[in-house]
């Protein structure tokens, strides 16, 4: 009886026909009349009325009357609740820009976390109901567009506030509970095993399915026309890991590198945190083929000619896993075959520019990012030794308080440089041994430095100077320091060691 007047209310029962004596109509042609309304609502009233309407009939309507199969078969029943859905998701849609050099102002989404709201609650109905009456298949075909929508308004961005990111939240795990999943990586990716699959339909992923959805706006043309889009992507791809982001890897790379390859730092940035993401969780032997290790480096190398720091940062920690999809690290190569690589050329271009660099922000990234490029090169680091002691002493010379990173981390390299190419050090070692101890004195009589800074410079300092003297063999004289008795006793007990 309360379907029927529910039915009226939404003009889609004729009002001439007594309740008890008719029952309701096709459930796929009320969901069909219903789309039509959503669709063409002109106002918020009239979305939030029908909204209202719309969650009323969810919760009120009989499942077996709510989920039967249409006269036409399950396939006009999936394709009506994904068409309904897909109406009630564009109700909150976001607005789309114009062109890509600019975002929308915050006044453009205004309406837009009020909507999400509304439709989040309808839609956890929905799933709620659903969950109950184990429809598996019809799950799998509308939790593409939950999930996606889910995601978009759950960002902390713009277009949410606080209420509108909780109702999305809560509506993803409506989700992960109706299907059983575990988590958002088990709901794109299901189970690992095969017979498990088999055994329990409702642990198939959904992944394919977001795909479907995504893939229309991540066009080299248009996936810059809507913020969300793009988000949605890179969080989709970093759930995925291997072995499901193998089949999948010809929808993901391609708008990895349109992220990479724009002129926005903050889109670069996500462009290369998924091209890692890619190539940690794919085969080398895939990445090789077509090609598409190539077109990642060649894509990723270019940064290495920026001037922000963030994405040099993102760029040398991926590049550095790259490059053994290529090759071997030139540490593990025999000394016949240690011959000129990427590595050489990742490393030549770092310390050129370390050498001319001036921006704190940078000198901290590429002193950070040298250590562990040092250890992957062993001894063939020793092709650019020259360079790399101009660029020692260099950052040796200029403080970064507080906590003094660029010092601690280039103290850091050269012990990485001792140890592998320790017979090129003895040549050096008159050289390093004053900038070492000019370091050791400027900072024991810095007031400015904290003591734990402090502490930890002398103590990596008088370090270098032990395994300089390693490296010698003993023949390295360090004379007392007069005036200087914290960096005498300093030294004594790293030589005494």
């Amino acid at each position: 009886m309360e379907l029927c007047v529910l039915l009226r209310e939404l003009h889609l029962l004729p009002p001439e026909k007594p309740f008890a004596s008719s029952a309701p109509p096709a459930v796929t042609t009320v969901l069909s009349q219903l789309q039509e309304k959503l669709t063409a609502a002109s106002s918020d009233t009239e979305t939030f009325s029908l909204l209202d309407h719309t969650e009323r009939l969810f919760l009120t309507a009989d499942p077996d009357w709510l989920f039967s199969p249409a006269p036409a078969g399950e396939e006009e029943l999936r394709s009506t609740h994904r068409s309904v859905v897909r109406a009630l998701t564009d109700c909150a849609s976001l607005p789309v820009c114009e062109d890509e050099s600019s975002s929308l102002p915050p006044a453009g989404y205004h309406g837009v976390p009020g909507r999400a709201l509304r439709v989040c609650s309808v839609l956890q109905v929905l799933l709620e109901t659903l969950g109950q009456s184990q429809r598996t298949d019809l799950l799998l075909t509308l939790a593409p567009s939950v999930c996606v929508f889910s995601v978009m308004h759950y960002q902390d961005q713009v277009w949410t506030t606080s209420s509108s990111r909780a109702a999305a939240r809560r509506l993803q795990e409506a989700l992960l509970r109706a299907g059983g999943w575990t988590d958002s990586a088990h709901l794109l990716m299901g189970d690992r095993s095969l017979a498990v699959m088999e055994e329990e339909g409702t642990k198939r992923g959904v992944l394919s399915g977001v795909l479907d959805l995504l893939q229309p706006q991540l066009t080299r043309d248009t996936w810059h026309r809507c913020e969300a889009v793009k988000l949605v992507f890179v969080w989709t791809l970093l759930q995925v890991t291997r072995p499901s982001l193998s089949p999948h890897l010809p929808r993901f790379l391609p708008p990895s590198l349109f992220l990479n390859d724009h002129f926005r730092p903050e889109n670069c940035m996500l462009g290369v945190r998924c091209l890692h993401h890619i190539v940690i969780n794919t085969p080398a032997a895939e990445l090789r083929q077509f090609n598409r290790a190539d077109v990642m480096y060649e894509a990723l190398f270019k940064h290495l000619f920026t001037t922000e720091a963030a994405v040099i940062q993102l760029v040398l920690s991926c590049l550095l896993d790259l490059m053994l999809v290529f090759e071997k690290p030139p540490s593990v190569l025999a000394p016949t075959r240690r011959r000129p690589c990427r590595h050489d050329d990742v490393l030549s271009l770092v310390l050129t520019h370390m050498e001319a660099e001036n921006k704190v922000s940078l000198r901290r990234v590429y002193a950070s990012a040298l250590p562990p490029y040092i250890d992957r090169m062993g001894v063939g680091v020793c092709r650019h030794l020259k360079r790399l002691e101009r660029v020692v002493l260099g950052y040796l010379e200029i403080g970064d308080p507080p906590e003094e990173t660029s010092r601690l981390k280039i103290l850091e390299a050269l012990k990485t440089t001792m140890t592998v190419a320790w017979p090129r050090m003895e040549v050096r070692s008159n050289l390093l041994l004053r900038c070492l101890l000019r370091l050791l004195v400027d900072v024991s009589s810095d007031s400015c430095l904290e003591d734990a800074s402090k502490r930890k410079l002398m103590s990596e300092t008088a370090l270098c100077i032990k395994l300089l003297d390693r490296c010698t063999h003993g023949k390295l004289l360090v004379y007392e320091t007069k005036g200087s008795d914290t960096v005498a006793a300093c030294i004594e007990s790293e030589l005494s060691l």
